[in-house]
Order: C-alpha cells, then structure tokens, then sequence
C-alpha cells in the first residue's frame, strides 16, 4: 500500500513538471481534421470539414478555385488554389470583396518591410531605398558587404513577412498574407477557418518574437543560444520551445497586465495602410488631448463625468485610464519620450555575429544547436549525428523558396536587460535605444577561404537607434537620475 502511494505521487510530480514556458494543445486539439473520402458525394465538405464564420460562410472555390460539383478528388482539386491569401493569389481572391484593404495593405510597411530592410542595408552603403523586401538583389557571389547582406536578409532574416508561412516553430508557424492575421494556426496547421476580424496578440507574436517588440509586452527575454545557458528543466511535451529559444520571465508591460492587446493601441490604419497617425501616450492619458469618444488608432474611449474609460478589444472591459498628474510630465515632455522613465527594461543584444560558412563542417556549433531558425537547427543536429544520413548545407531564400549553399549562423557577445541605453535622437529628444545595427558579418566559402571577417557598419556611432521597449510601468524613484546624466546639449552624441 505504501509502495503503490509513492509509486503515484511519482507519477503525479513528473506530470505536473513539464517545464514548458508556454503550454501548447496537443496537435489533435481544435485542429480541424479532414474527413475520410465519402464516394458518390460531392462538395468540398463531403472531404473537408471546417468552421466558416458568417461572413465567410459560402462555397469554398469562390476562393480556392477547383469545382464543387465533381465527386473525382482529381477533377474537384483541378486548377486549385492552395494558398488564396498569399500576395501572389490575394487580389483576386480577398479582393474581390475587400479591394480598398488589399490595395492598403500591400503598400504597408508590415506588408513591404521597407523601414527594416532599408535602415539595414543603408548602413552597410546602400545608397538607394527599396520599395520592399521582394526588391533586395540576388547575388551568387557576393562582392561587397552590402551584396553579403542582401543574402542575410533574403535567406536568415526576413522569415516573418506576408510571403512565407514563418518558420516552423509551433507558436511562430502561420497563414500567408492575409491569413497571417486574420486566420489561427498552431504548428503550421490551419486550426479554424473563421476569420478574426480582430486579430489577438496570438497572430501578432507569431512576427513579434525572439527580441523584438511585441515580445516584451509580455515581459520575455530570450534565453542566449550556447548550450551553458539553457535551461535545465525537461519535458513531456513534443515542442520544448515554441518560439524557437526559451525566454526567461521578466515583468510584462502594466497594459498586458490590465488585459489590453496590441490592437487596442495599434489599429488597422496604422497596421494596414500607414494611414493612422502616430500613436502617443498623450493620445490617452493627457486630459488636454484625450478625445471624448475616439483616439487616432479607433480604439474606444468613454467619458464618465471626469473619469476616462477605454474599452478594450481584448477582454471586452472598460478600463479606467490614468491622467498624467505628475509635475515631470509638463516638465520633460517635448525634451524626454515617455519609455526614458516609464521602461522597466530593455533589449540590449551587443555584438551580433553572424556567420555564413559554405563548409560542410559542423563541430564548432556542436554547442550552439540552438540556433532561433528551425532550418539551422534542423540541419545542425542531424548533422552533428554520425548516424544519421547527412542533409544538404544549405538554406532557403525566404522570397523565392530557392536553396543556396551555405548556412548563416547566429550569435552574441552578450544579452542583457537589466541597463537601459538612453541617447538623442536626431531632433535631439531623448529616447531609450538599442543596438540594432551592432552587427558583425563574416563568411567562409566553400574552400574555407574567408572572404568576410567581422565587417560591420560604415558609421560605427550609429549602431544603436531609438527605440519604444513596450515594457511599460511605474516611473520608479530614479528616473530623474536616467535624464540628468543626458542632459546634455542637442547636437552631443549619446551612446
């Protein structure tokens, strides 16, 4: 009796110690699953069983193409149209009902990347702006650090953008185009077919992880990537890190907190045209520029006597908003932006070194398997085993879908949170930064000839630029220590 008491406990204890960060269903979970074939019937949903919203709820080859009405899986799957929200189908498909949304969001900066890949490129001489991310060159070979980092960009960086699925991480995995906001999928796997007219921080954070804002709202740092830091615990389940790399747990943004999601800030004209207006925090929580019923970004605001209320697209609740009351705020506002005082912490990933090796060797990465790219990772660990047949050293251009040799590996010097870098921005005010452009390209060719060693940035001062941690809380009892050490005047320079 003893013994059987102890045996189940045991049980019980390693059950409930799975030491995931972030429980996933299991695959079978509301993933919707195809029925098996049923003969003589015709219709997509004779084969198909799906959750259409009422909005959606019409025949599947208004979209998908194919014919309803054959009961041949041949002939019904005829000129069929896999993937109709992708960029190169969604004009004629989500078009034909909403033009004016297709036609804005094509030419926004989620769509186009355009910010991202021209502030990178720009630094590393680029003297021309592209118009999207589908604009970076291809080159074989590259000749000059900029041409290396057109193939870091292409084939490393950009796997979070409208044209591909993501990367294959369970929570990261999405729709194309439009479904990659407004469809549900977890493991690459479609889990509803309702539209989110609303999409939540789920479909948001399948771009915004890994160090990059939209992650910290939730309060996430991402682990560093050699074998000594990760983490000790095991599990049962299948994925162990579903956004690629475990994070630790610092403290969420105060508006996660409350219940408010990335929309209830971030609307649909800023995300989908660029057409909003830059969201401030004044917007809400200054009593001299908050507006009775609607800021910039749409969200809803109510007015009870003196009180403001914002009624949240997430939990549906009305949250009271807190007015500015402090003297700091008339004080340092058009001098010192709001995350200077209020950032409880920020991204501070220093020396970025990034390897394309051509060789087919592996043993020094033995302890960095753990890479953030599921295509590295993959290729690393099974060829890091003598047992296992060998995969190709290559990678993936993530516009075209074209393999090329090489492999870019990933690594820092240090990551840290806990120090938050203030400096000027180009108006002079001050702003938090991080240093994004703190990068170090090399690469090794295919007869281990070093063709780059460690090149970085033609302006070395501009390896950090400005930016809004969304780690949001109590300014704290130092934040007057944060601006007087950068009082300095404007046309300093502040690292």
């Amino acid at each position: 009796m003893y013994q059987a008491l102890i045996a189940s406990l045991f049980i019980l204890f390693l059950s409930s110690c799975s030491g995931d960060q972030e429980q996933q269903p299991a695959e079978t979970d509301s993933v919707q699953q195809e029925k098996p074939l049923v003969a003589n019937k015709k219709g997509c949903q004779a084969c198909h069983s799906m959750t259409l919203d009422q909005a959606h709820d019409f025949d599947c080859v208004l979209c998908h193409n194919g014919d309803a009405d054959s009961g041949d899986k041949d002939e019904a799957h005829k000129e069929l149209i896999f993937l109709p929200s992708h960029p190169d189908n969604m004009n004629k498909t989500c078009g034909k009902c909403h033009p004016k949304q297709v036609e804005n969001t094509s030419h926004s900066l989620h769509f186009t990347l355009k910010n991202e890949v021209n502030l990178v490129r720009s630094a590393f001489g680029a003297e021309n702006n592209l118009n999207s991310l589908t604009d970076i060159p291809v080159t074989e070979i590259p000749k000059t650090s900029l041409e290396l980092v057109d193939d870091l960009l292409r084939r490393r960086c950009l796997r979070c953008h409208p044209y591909t699925s993501g990367d294959k991480y369970p929570a990261v995995a999405r729709g194309t185009g439009c479904a990659s906001c407004h469809l549900e999928f977890y493991k690459g796997r479609l889990v509803t077919h309702s539209f989110l007219k609303t999409p939540g921080d789920t479909q948001c954070l399948q771009c915004h992880y890994g160090n990059w804002v939209g992650y910290d709202y939730y309060g996430r740092y991402e682990h560093d990537m050699n074998d000594e830091y990760r983490t000790p615990y095991t599990t049962r389940n299948e994925y162990f890190r579903p956004f690629g790399v475990e994070f630790h747990q610092l403290n969420p943004d105060i508006h996660q907190q409350k219940g408010l999601i990335c929309v209830d800030c971030h609307g649909g004209k800023e995300l989908m045209a660029q057409q909003g207006e830059i969201i401030r925090c004044s917007d809400c929580h200054d009593k001299d520029t908050i507006t009775r019923n609607k800021t910039k970004n749409g969200a809803s605001i109510e007015r009870e006597g003196s009180t403001y209320f914002l009624l949240s697209k997430g939990d549906g609740k009305k949250h009271k908003i807190p007015i500015m009351k402090h003297p700091a705020h008339s004080e340092y506002n058009d001098r010192v932006n709001c995350q200077v005082c209020h950032a409880q912490w920020a991204f501070g990933d220093t020396e970025t070194h990034l390897l394309r090796k051509d060789v087919d060797e592996y043993d020094d990465f033995a302890r960095l398997t753990v890479q953030g790219s599921f295509e590295v990772e993959k290729i690393l660990k099974n060829n890091l085993d003598f047992d296992a047949e060998e995969i190709s050293n290559s990678m993936t251009d993530k516009i075209t879908g074209e393999a090329k040799t090489g492999l870019w590996y990933k690594g820092y010097i240090t990551r840290r949170w806990e120090n938050i870098v203030i400096g000027r921005d180009t108006s002079g005010r001050l702003q938090v930064m991080r240093p994004v452009l703190d990068l170090h390209l090399s690469w090794v060719d295919e007869d281990e000839n070093v063709r780059f060693d460690s090149v970085q940035i033609l302006d070395g001062s501009q390896k950090f630029t400005p930016y809004i941690p969304h780690t949001t809380g109590k300014a704290g009892l130092f934040y007057r220590e944060r601006i007087m050490k950068f009082s300095q005047p404007a046309d300093s320079k502040t690292q």
